[in-house]
């Protein structure tokens, strides 16, 4: 854990006091002495034996440092003529310690995974014959310092010496050796970079603070006399090295003068495998791409490149950037992105699709194709248990979602093309395409999915009224779903330990299914299960099975009879029974015909009463054309007939078909209805017949092979299905034939879309190029290249042209129009791998596996070559898209060459190299070169190149100059096989593995991209349509997909100006009393509008206003919000509601409040105590809600200081720390707001207590009374402000409210109300003039005027956009300064200065890399939060002389005086009139205090960021602990509510914990060891007093839910979700026993107390029970010396048998009753809803206590009769047991699921997911 007390850095000598020898040790020849040079006390270390001679911190090995700096400051001068080693202990993420040395004595640097040894080179003074040596020689520079060696100020980065050499992360340093034989004045840590003799205003002026460079501080600096060079005195060395390298690792002297410019840290070279020899124009190359791409501006430790997409809940700072510098821990717990689990939970949702949330990438979103609403998809799958996505809804996530949904997929088979099935009602047909089931209604082509399987479909089967719907995936062991067909719910998945299972059949009822597959010894094996439990959410039961050693392509259960199967194949046809268990089977004596390969059978059809069901014909047919007709009951057969070929006749006719000799034609399927036969033959004919099989009276003939035929449930269509893909059906009655559905029959390689003709081209391994409609998604066209295979293709821009490249490097070009060939091209000797157009279609490019690349004119139809090169082409590349890029403006192509590890840019038009880029050096980290994969450019005027490396990352890369602007690390588990970007860049789409990623291509949610699964195989492109309104991807098939995200060019009126319409009035169409006369007027929609919107005081934006325009709106004052929602004063307003809120998307700015999810709700009945009389009186909150927006507020001048945690307002302190706390909101408060004068204080929170609209209220600050309640907004409220002079308030509602309100604060009446038709962000009233105000939105500021008169009110409105050259943004926040100026802030980290005399913005810079959501401005000062979590301090003072000049201004002009790292997102701050100290709230739920002069950040206010699982008291009561979610034990002074110190785990949740009791034996001195159990099964003990933990256990196997220690403390006692319970030792770590009475549910209480037993006539040491979620408690007594643990009861409390249970039942509680030896206390799901005092001795329920709720917590009272009661209803109930009587108390916002007595009961802890409330006991 980073501490407070270590930045902005620590003297580590003064601060474990080395001069007294307690923390630290020393061991022989260490002496102090007064060194000349440095005029102070030094340490001198001597001695021949370093190992025997030295200072070591701390004393011992087992204590550890705990120093978090990033880097570490050795003050220290070798001895001339000596030698030296220092060892640094430090200790990895992973707990791992690694031991750094450095030393004269070491010759080379040698590494293991535990040490790693540096040759330290020691520096001569300048100009001495050491140094010209050193310089000229380089040679034996590694041996003993020179005599006149200098003081050197020694800088490690800790951070990277483990990442580089060890590939490990960086926690804390352990411990330090100082060896003979050196002087040492001192050590520092800390995070900041020091630059030696640099003075402060030095740095100032030359700018050091935009690299992150600090002076160095006085303590910390040598002594330079007056007109010296620091350098000239001293030696400053940083490793790593920025100086000359040698050729291997070391640290020695480099050139980091400032005087010479500011260097960036680079790496030393490494010795590598194998010796490269580098020419010099590539030693240029790689020296000037890594000028390129290395960040300049910033030292090693700035985060400027975007790392990885972290693991599961990973740990750094923003959405992609990996934070070096300041609070690492906490960043590793609160945001989403850190090294650990990668859990794949799966949750099945209804709402479109299965939503999987991996925890990998950050709560990643991973969707399988989307379905219908009424298409739910569920999957019966045991696992852990996940929330929903709404429950993850704080966690901004990349909207809409899902924002793909699948709509159709051409493709057909995959595993075979024979299983295809009619509904019941014959409207629909249902086929297998690879691992989806689609059902297609045969009139309209709709499509709905099944999605489920993880490989190919190998079978399907219904029952016989389409109502159950079997099917199996091939595979190893082979999985088969059984789906509720109508809803597309899977009810059951089950393993058939079957091997490819090649047939399936259900019986007509539903109840049995069959199945067949192999064996592991490949033997045939027949398997019959139950299914008759399935749809009531039964297992699926083995009936029988058996193995036979005959061949079965075929077998069907009897529609007659569940318990009779039929099957057929190679040499046999059999007949089989299920009885008594057992499946038995007959064969048919088939005589001659026992050698015949049989493919298919039906069963005859209808039933006669005069006959048997049994009695009745079944049909078999063969691969030689015979059918054979069986007789079923009697088991004959009856006839046998045979298809032959026709007979060709001189007039070259075909005869109709005969049964007589001869070879014969393979039928390949059969289908038979009541009245007559459909057969399916090899040569592509299906042929009806009638059931004699007199004569075919219908045949059809298809392209290819048949695979099966199947008649329609009323006997009008016949199904047909081929070989190739091909599926359609035959209409009997009027003889016509409809293809359904075509289909590529091999892996789909690439696809080009024709955007004005909506056509696609797609080319396969099949050898075929297929033309199809993306209306009607119908094969339009189909070439074929019987020798050759198509690898890529490209439709012309503009022509009905396209080109396809071959296998034989071949390109060819096709007109669509003639349908005939253009032209031939032979440049290319290889496969060609890339063809792409130009945009305006008039070149065209393309390249092969050789490395040659053409360029043709395609201006006119015949094209021809320009220009061909040779070798330019990466000849690794594959086949595929995205190898070949050109950019938006035809000017540049880009692709991978000449090697794999870099990528060239070239003029389009002439293919002149501009510009090579190396991707293989800039990922300095890693040990394997990187190579690019696949490009893409990003549309214009963006000017990115994206490049896919093999190492799955995504480079973003400035298409100019080549430089690193991003990278996205961890895209896919395997490469990246295809990139693509939406035409406004808002949308990256990538493919690897079978998944398709939809990403926010800024990056700046904390989940950035949403997962879809559906392919079975490797999904090779993925693409936008033209019209961006589409998405398809291309595999296994081709999948449609519905892209949901609105882009920005179709926002309204984009192409004029999309802000004008959400900021601007139209013109004087706001009607007031006075315009009644012009509405009548009104015609059309005009009118309409005005209907629509009849409270004036709201504006209606219908038309733009140019940006010159200002328009006056004089709205009707409304009197209708101080009154209850519900009165009727509110009814107009209702009118004025434009769409439901829901339906708003959420803009790209982190401002907007969402409120956290809560499945609780509020309380229909609240019995209050009587007033003075209330028994609990609420003492403290511990917390700040993260999750708010401007929700705390300070003023200087009066020192009130306010904030939110949940529903409460929490007034304290500084001083005293004492706090009031403000109850009345019924929902989380979103913001806040306070007057000037600090005498009202306005709060917003949503609806509650059945209001439809939010409250807001008016607050006395001076006696704390809420004045006034006002309602108007619908949603929520984001932002609140008071003019300067305070006589207005402006409240302004969120994205889906969009709503401004402007408030008179005399009265609070409504004065007018403002509808926007886009999100506003952010408001502020102007400082100079009270009547103006500011909002900024989308690409605008809007600046208002307000003018009074009288009552009435004008609103004059201007709109200014920003300059082109800021591109398209959000302006996310904005403040004013006192002197005409404004600051906005934008969503991609720049900021915009505006002159409010003219509305023009005038300057703007880069001032982050996040968005900007905080903005302060005093002076010539300026203060800016991001989402980066960085808070930082500009000096504008030049930006009020660029104004009145009217120069161009630069970003230069501006100067970056202090940057800090937090650890959240910056949500709020408030700083002092000088902007020199101030307050900052973080997502974190931290409260800062910031001091600038100072350098200091001190945490004021800190609690849990996730849900608090426990508290306990030390049994003192001089301190509690908490743990939480977030894997963090914290520890906390009871008298000042203070953090003390904090156990952090990563990557586990700390579920549960208890405090250790007094110790017996010992003096009475209290416990100090605290036991915590995690998520991993893992119980940790640490010790409080020695801050450490002492001991690890792993005795579960899941997580743990209850622990607590025995009465003595000798004995630890936890409880799991499996309902086991260990019984473990403190001591020795041992697990002692284990008990598994409670197996299969989870306990929720452990409790131990110490009794007498001899009322119970048991002898014991102590009474312990454990309390299961199944409603069991047990009760046992324990003597643990003796190894005695006794079971003395055992209870079950009944539920009720109906389904009124709740949706999650509430938690069984249990406790031993204080005030009486012989009871228990038990709440939980039951009968009634009621509090059970249960008697151990009378083994009975001895008194009930009723309760209005099911209770969530219950503690009771050690020193009172008294019972606390939490509920879900967020109601805390204090009950004296006594008096029978009850009261209720409010304060949380949500279910309170933890109270907690302290041991003296003078206190009550509750807690409601993060945030925990103390109460004082009032009542005796």
């Amino acid at each position: 854990m980073a501490k407070v007390w270590q930045h902005p850095y620590l003297n580590v000598f003064k601060h474990f006091k080395v001069e007294e020898w307690k923390r630290s040790t020393k061991e022989g020849d260490v002496t102090t002495f007064m060194d000349k040079t440095l005029k102070g006390t030094v340490y001198r270390i001597r001695g021949s034996i370093p190992a025997s001679n030295y200072i070591q911190l701390p004393k011992t090995s087992t204590q550890t440092l705990g120093l978090t700096g990033h880097y570490l400051y050795l003050l220290f001068k070798p001895m001339p003529g000596k030698c030296f080693v220092v060892h640094l202990d430090v200790t990895t993420e992973d707990s791992q310690v690694v031991r750094i040395s450095f030393s004269n004595l070491f010759k080379e640097f040698k590494s293991t995974a535990t040490w790693l040894q540096f040759p330290f080179i020691c520096g001569a003074a300048k100009g001495s014959v050491y140094e010209c040596t050193a310089r000229t020689s380089k040679q034996d520079l590694v041996g003993v310092a020179p005599a006149n060696v200098r003081w050197t100020c020694l800088m490690l980065d800790l951070h990277y010496i483990l990442s580089m050499y060890l590939n490990r992360r960086y926690s804390h340093l352990k411990s330090i050796k100082l060896c003979s034989n050196l002087l040492v004045k001192n050590l520092y840590t800390s995070d900041l970079l020091f630059e030696p003799g640099v003075m402060f205003s030095e740095a100032r002026q030359a700018k050091l603070a935009f690299h992150g460079i600090s002076p160095m501080p006085r303590e910390m600096a040598f002594p330079v006399p007056k007109g010296e060079n620091w350098h000239d005195r001293y030696d400053y060395i940083r490793f790593p090295s920025d100086g000359s390298k040698l050729p291997y690792d070391s640290i020695q002297k480099g050139c980091s003068n400032p005087a010479e410019g500011v260097q960036v840290l680079e790496d030393p070279i490494r010795h590598l495998p194998r010796p490269v020899t580098l020419t010099k124009a590539v030693r240029d190359r790689v020296s000037l791409i890594q000028q390129i791409t290395s960040p300049k501006d910033m030292p090693r430790w700035s985060p400027l490149v975007t790392k990885s997409i972290p693991e599961v809940h990973l740990a750094t700072s923003g959405p992609l950037e990996e934070a070096y510098s300041g609070d690492q821990e906490f960043s590793r717990v609160e945001g989403l992105q850190a090294a650990g689990d990668s859990t794949v939970p799966l949750h099945a949702t209804t709402d479109g699709g299965i939503h999987v949330y991996a925890h990998r990438m950050g709560n990643v979103a991973i969707h399988s194709v989307g379905i219908s609403s009424d298409e739910t998809v569920y999957t019966k799958i045991t696992g852990p248990e996940v929330l929903s996505s709404k429950k993850a809804s704080p966690c901004r996530r990349l909207l809409p979602d899902p924002i793909l949904k699948l709509r159709t997929i051409i493709g057909f088979g995959g595993c075979s093309t024979k299983w295809a099935l009619w509904t019941k009602n014959s409207s629909a047909v249902v086929y297998p395409c690879h691992a989806i089931i689609i059902t297609m209604q045969i009139e309209t082509g709709e499509q709905r999915f099944f999605i489920g399987h993880t490989d190919k479909v190998s079978a399907l089967t219904f029952n016989g009224n389409s109502a159950l719907l079997a099917s199996a995936q091939m595979g190893h062991l082979s999985m088969v779903r059984l789906w509720d067909f109508q809803k597309g719910k899977c009810l059951s998945m089950f393993k058939t330990h079957v091997h490819s299972v090649s047939s399936l059949s259900l019986s007509y009822s539903g109840t049995v299914l069959c199945g067949i597959g192999k064996d592991g010894h490949g033997k045939t094996m027949v398997v019959v299960w139950n299914t008759a439990q399935v749809n009531q959410g039964g297992e699926v039961v083995v009936l029988a099975k058996a193995h036979t050693d005959v061949d079965i392509q075929t077998l069907k259960i009897a529609f007659f009879d569940d318990t009779r199967m039929v099957s057929c194949g190679r040499d046999n046809v059999r007949l089989w029974r299920v009885r008594s268990g057992a499946l038995r089977s007959c064969p048919v004596n088939l005589g001659e015909y026992h050698s015949l390969e049989f493919t298919d059978l039906a069963f005859e059809k209808g039933h006669s009463a005069e006959r048997e069901p049994e009695d009745r014909t079944l049909f078999v047919c063969s691969r030689s054309g015979h059918i054979l007709e069986i007789d079923y009951k009697n088991v004959t057969i009856r006839n046998a007939r045979r298809l032959l070929p026709s007979q060709i006749q001189h007039s070259h006719r075909r005869e109709k078909q005969t049964f007589n000799s001869g070879p014969g034609i393979a039928i390949n399927s059969i289908s038979v209805s009541s009245t007559f036969c459909a057969t399916a033959s090899e040569d592509g004919y299906v042929r009806l017949w009638p059931l004699d099989f007199s004569a075919i009276f219908l045949e059809a003939e298809h392209e290819g092979p048949m695979s099966s035929v199947s008649i329609s449930p009323d006997s009008l269509k016949v199904l047909c299905t081929t070989s190739t893909g091909n599926l359609g059906y035959l209409d009997v009655q009027s003889r016509g034939y409809n293809t359904l559905m075509r289909s590529h029959t091999d892996s789909v390689l690439a696809f080009s879309v024709d955007g004005l003709r909506k056509q696609m081209a797609t080319v396969s391994q099949d050898n075929t190029i297929r033309i199809w409609d993306l209306v009607s998604m119908q094969q339009l066209y189909d070439f074929t290249a019987s020798d050759e295979m198509p690898c890529t293709v490209a439709f012309h821009p503009a022509q009905q042209i396209f080109a396809c490249g071959f296998s034989s490097g071949v390109v060819r070009t096709f007109s669509l129009a003639g349908s005939d060939l253009l032209m031939e091209h032979k440049q290319h000797r290889g496969a060609v791998t890339g063809l792409t157009f130009s945009p305006d279609g008039n070149l065209m490019f393309s390249s092969c596996s050789h490395g040659t690349l053409a360029l043709y004119n395609c201006a006119a139809q015949k094209s021809h070559v320009l220009r061909v090169l040779a070798n330019v082409v990466s000849q690794d590349a594959e086949h595929g898209p995205n190898t070949l890029a050109v950019s938006g403006d035809g000017r540049f192509l880009a692709f991978v060459g000449p090697s794999k590890y870099t990528v060239t840019v070239m003029d389009a038009h002439s293919l002149d190299e501009l510009l090579r880029i190396d991707v293989s050096i800039l990922d300095l980290d890693s040990t394997n070169l990187d190579s690019a994969l696949r490009i893409c450019f990003a549309p214009m005027p963006v000017g990115h190149l994206l490049v896919s490396t093999s190492s799955n990352k995504v480079l973003v890369l400035d298409a100019k100059t080549g430089r690193l602007v991003r990278e996205v690390s961890r895209v896919h588990k395997l490469s990246c096989s295809s990139l693509a970007l939406s035409e406004d860049a808002r949308y990256l789409l990538t493919a690897g593995d079978r998944v398709v990623k939809v990403w926010d291509y800024q990056m700046r949610f904390d989940i950035n991209f949403q997962v879809y699964i559906g392919h079975s195989e490797p999904v090779r492109q993925v693409a936008f349509t033209p019209d961006q309104q589409h998405v398809i991807s291309i595999g296994d098939a081709i999948f449609l997909w519905d892209f949901l995200a609105v882009s920005r060019a179709e926002s309204p009126k984009a192409d004029i100006h999309p802000y004008v319409e959400s900021l601007v009035p139209p013109r004087a169409d706001i009607f007031s009393e006075s315009d009644e006369g012009e509405e009548a007027g009104l015609k059309g929609s005009s009118r309409e509008a005005a209907d629509g919107y009849k409270d004036h005081s709201t504006l209606v934006m219908e038309e733009p206003v140019e940006n010159e325009e200002t328009l006056v709106v004089r709205p009707k004052v409304s009197q209708e919000c101080s009154r209850s929602p519900s009165h009727s004063g509110n009814e107009p307003r209702k009118e004025t509601k434009g769409p439901e809120p829901q339906h708003y998307i959420r803009p790209d700015s982190y401002r907007h409040f969402t409120p956290r999810f809560k499945a609780s709700v509020l309380p229909k009945r609240v019995l209050y105590p009587p007033a003075g009389n209330e028994g609990l009186k609420l003492k403290a909150v511990i917390g700040y809600n993260g999750n708010g927006r401007g929700n705390m507020v300070w003023n200087p001048d009066t020192g009130f200081f306010a904030y939110t945690c949940g529903c409460v307002i929490v007034v304290e302190d500084l001083h005293s720390g004492s706090q009031q706390h403000w109850i009345g909101h019924p929902e989380e408060i979103s913001t806040l707001a306070v007057s000037h004068d600090a005498q009202v204080l306005a709060s917003a929170s949503g609806q509650g207590n059945g209001d439809s609209r939010c409250q807001i209220r008016i607050w006395n600050v001076q006696d704390g009374t809420c004045q006034k309640v006002i309602f108007h907004h619908e949603t929520q409220v984001q932002a609140m402000a008071y003019s300067r002079d305070d006589r207005l308030l402006v409240t302004l509602g969120d994205y889906s409210d969009r709503t401004l309100a402007l408030w008179n604060t005399h009265t609070y009446d409504l004065m007018s109300s403002t509808h926007f038709l886009e999100p506003v962000h952010e408001v502020a009233f102007n400082p100079l003039f009270d009547g103006e105000l500011a909002c900024v939105g989308r690409g605008a500021v809007a600046f208002w005027l307000i003018e009074q008169r009288g009552a009435d009110i004008s609103l004059k409105v201007h709109r200014a956009a920003i300059p082109d050259m800021v591109g398209l943004v959000e302006l996310t926040s904005l403040c004013y300064s006192t002197n005409y100026l404004l600051y906005s802030g934008t969503n991609t980290g720049q900021i915009c200065v505006w002159d409010t005399q003219t509305n023009r913005c005038f300057m703007t810079w880069e001032a982050d890399e996040g968005e900007i959501g905080v903005l302060l401005c005093c002076g010539n000062r300026l203060v800016s939060g991001s989402n980066t979590k960085r808070i930082r301090l500009w000096s504008v003072a030049a930006v009020q002389e660029l104004r009145l000049k009217g120069s161009d201004a630069r970003s230069s002009s501006v100067l970056l005086e202090h940057e800090m790292t937090l650890d959240g997102t910056i949500v709020g701050a408030t700083f002092d009139d000088s902007l020199d100290m101030g307050i900052v709230g973080t997502t974190a739920g931290t409260l800062w205090y910031i001091n600038w002069a100072e350098s200091t950040s001190i945490r004021l206010i800190s609690g849990h960021k996730n849900k608090v699982n426990e508290v306990t008291f030390s049994p003192g009561e001089s301190h509690c602990a908490t743990c939480g979610e977030d894997g963090s034990v914290r520890v906390w002074s009871l008298a000042s509510m203070e953090l003390v110190v904090q156990f952090q785990v990563l990557n586990q949740s700390c579920q549960c914990l208890a405090w250790s009791p007094i110790p017996i034996s010992r003096s009475g001195a209290e416990g100090q060891h605290v036991v915590a159990g995690y998520s991993d099964g893992t119980i940790r003990v640490f010790s409080i007093s020695r801050t450490e933990m002492e001991l690890k256990m792993h005795p579960h196997s899941v997580a743990l839910t209850a622990i607590a220690y025995s009465a003595d403390g000798e004995i630890i006692l936890s409880g799991g979700k499996d309902g086991l319970m260990a019984v473990s030792s403190p001591r020795t770590g041992m697990t002692i026993r284990v008990l598994i009475d409670h197996k299969g549910s989870p306990i929720t209480v452990i409790q131990c107390t110490r009794k007498q037993y001899h009322d119970f006539g048991i002898e014991g040491g102590e009474l312990w029970l454990a309390a299961s979620s199944d409603r069991r408690v047990s009760v046992w007594v324990s003597a643990w010396l003796k190894d005695k643990c006794e079971l003395i009861d055992w209870l079950s409390f009944p539920a009720p048998a109906s389904l009124e249970a709740p949706s999650s039942l509430p938690p069984s509680l249990a406790a031993f009753c204080p005030w009486d030896n012989g009871v228990l206390v038990y709440v939980g799901f039951g009968m009634q809803k009621e509090i059970l005092f249960y008697s151990l001795r009378q083994k009975q329920v001895v008194e009930k206590i009723p309760l209005l709720h099911f209770a969530t917590s219950l503690s009771l009272s050690p020193a009172a009769h008294f019972l606390a009661v939490g509920f879900n209803e967020r109601v805390l109930s204090l009950i004296d047991c006594t008096t029978r009587t009850e009261q209720d108390f409010v304060g949380h916002d949500d279910s309170i699921h933890l109270c907690r007595f302290t041991p003296s009961g003078k206190r009550l802890f509750t807690a409601s997911y993060n945030e925990i409330l103390v109460w004082e006991i009032t009542s005796t």
